[in-house]
């Protein structure tokens, strides 16, 4: 018999030795795993052996800078809903019920009729013309007077625009102030840049400023980032008072301010104060250290990726450059659609509508989880938004972690999101979001009294 070696050249740690007869049939292992130097240097010494070098696949070698960041959270729950019979909670979308079909089709129809070629073509990187000016108008609405269509680029929803100031402002290392908790896709998004997260406490009035003061001259932050109306996944609303706090903080500390700002549409009752954007001509030179970025996501359609970011003209030159070699465009298809659709003037009564529904499902949720949870849970009844942000007190001896009562509910049909994963440090595990946007009435009730049995 003859030894035969086979030695792997794509990994040095593997080499095996084994015999085979006289008819070249396997006979047995011996010594199976060895190194490569041992087998080379005991195929040169017998003279009657074989040597095979082998190629196996070479283990793919990616940026270190995914070591930054985890596979969301809210990703991997979505995996454990396809148990039939499921109510959720879970999601951060709007009902597709809330959709204005009807409206979006004419849309589309006017942007083929009256600019097929513009709508089909490849467009400008800072955005389609046409939309750039129907957002200013739209802006203006809202308060924000002085917003011209060169203020603003279009972007692939608002998380391109949070991933553009990542891409323009972070350096690894650079520290950067959140809220605590805050978007989940922003602390990955800002980790994988290499930014070093600081945590600023909130309560139902939002960031709370003399502890965001204080973070601000201890950090020296590359900048600041905020949702200050019903933000996700708090559902807070930022008062008058601390936004104009914020603004003159910016100006005190020559810090950036982002201002993320996709459900300020989605008020119930008496709309929020002004945005920290249309308040910004009252603290002089607070403006130029203001980004704010604006979406029709959530009140429009999100399938339509029309986000869009406001800032100082340097700032847009270079997140335009980051833009141009990303993605060249947001779609000119989308964009002369939103177009069409805000010059129709449909949006006033779309936002009327889905106002009135979201506020429906969001007291409904409120008063089940008293009726079923009672002290177990404290939460503030949102005022805006799609969410519920709650927490779990352990009264009676009740589940005080979010994360185990997520398993418990799940074998009871009904998902949420535990509150852990939107802490960027120091998470609160007491914490969970429950989203009533995509749940009607009777659907909200059913969930929650399934909740009750969980907890």
């Amino acid at each position: 018999m003859a030894p035969v070696y086979l030695l792997d050249v794509a990994d040095s740690r593997l080499a095996l030795r084994f015999w085979v007869g006289p008819d070249g049939r396997f006979m047995a292992l011996c010594n199976s795993r060895i190194t490569p130097a041992k087998a080379l240097a005991d195929a040169q010494a017998l003279p009657f052996s074989h040597t095979y070098f082998i190629q196996t696949a070479m283990p793919l070698q990616f940026a270190t800078r995914l070591n930054n960041v985890e596979t969301s959270a809210i990703r991997e729950l979505f995996k454990l809903l396809g148990k039939p019979g499921i109510i959720s909670f879970a999601g951060g979308f709007p009902d597709p019920a809330m959709f204005d079909v009807e409206g979006i089709r004419e849309a589309v129809n006017a942007a083929l009729t009256e600019e097929a070629g513009a709508t089909l073509q490849y467009g400008a990187t800072e955005g389609h013309n046409p939309l750039r000016e129907q957002l200013a108008t739209f802006m203006a609405s809202k308060g924000c007077q002085d917003v011209a269509p060169e203020n603003l680029i279009v972007t692939t929803g608002s998380q391109q625009a949070l991933d553009l100031l990542g891409k323009t402002m972070i350096s690894p290392g650079d520290k950067v102030i959140v809220e605590g908790p805050t978007f989940l896709a922003t602390i990955q998004c800002f980790r994988l840049y290499g930014a070093e997260l600081i945590s600023a406490p909130i309560d139902a009035n939002g960031v709370q400023v003399d502890k965001l003061e204080a973070l601000i001259a201890e950090h020296k932050p590359k900048f600041v980032y905020l949702i200050p109306t019903f933000g996700n996944p708090s559902g807070g609303m930022l008062s008058l008072e601390r936004r104009k706090r914020v603004l003159e903080l910016a100006v005190k500390y020559q810090t950036l301010i982002v201002e993320d700002d996709p459900y300020g549409d989605l008020y119930f009752n008496a709309a929020p104060p002004p945005s920290l954007l249309a308040l910004s001509p009252g603290v002089p030179g607070s403006r130029e250290l203001l980004a704010h970025c604006g979406s029709l996501s959530k009140v429009l359609s999100p399938g339509l990726r029309v986000g869009w970011m406001i800032a100082q003209p340097e700032l847009l030159a270079k997140a335009t450059m980051c833009k141009q070699f990303s993605d060249a465009h947001t779609s000119t298809f989308a964009q002369a659609t939103a177009a069409q659709y805000l010059k129709a003037g449909r949006m006033p009564a779309t936002l009327a509508h889905v106002r009135k529904v979201y506020a429906e499902r969001a007291l409904a949720m409120g008063n089940a989880l008293r009726k079923e949870l009672g002290d177990a849970i404290e939460f503030v009844q949102p005022q805006g938004g799609l969410f519920v942000w709650a927490r779990l007190t352990g009264a009676g001896g009740k589940v005080k972690d979010g994360g185990e009562l997520a398993k418990r509910a799940i074998e009871k049909g009904v998902a949420f999101v535990p509150g852990a994963p939107f802490y960027a440090t120091n998470p609160d595990l007491s914490t969970l979001r429950l989203s009533f946007a995509t749940a009607d009435v009777a659907k909200i009730e059913e969930g929650v009294g399934r909740l009750g049995q969980a907890v």
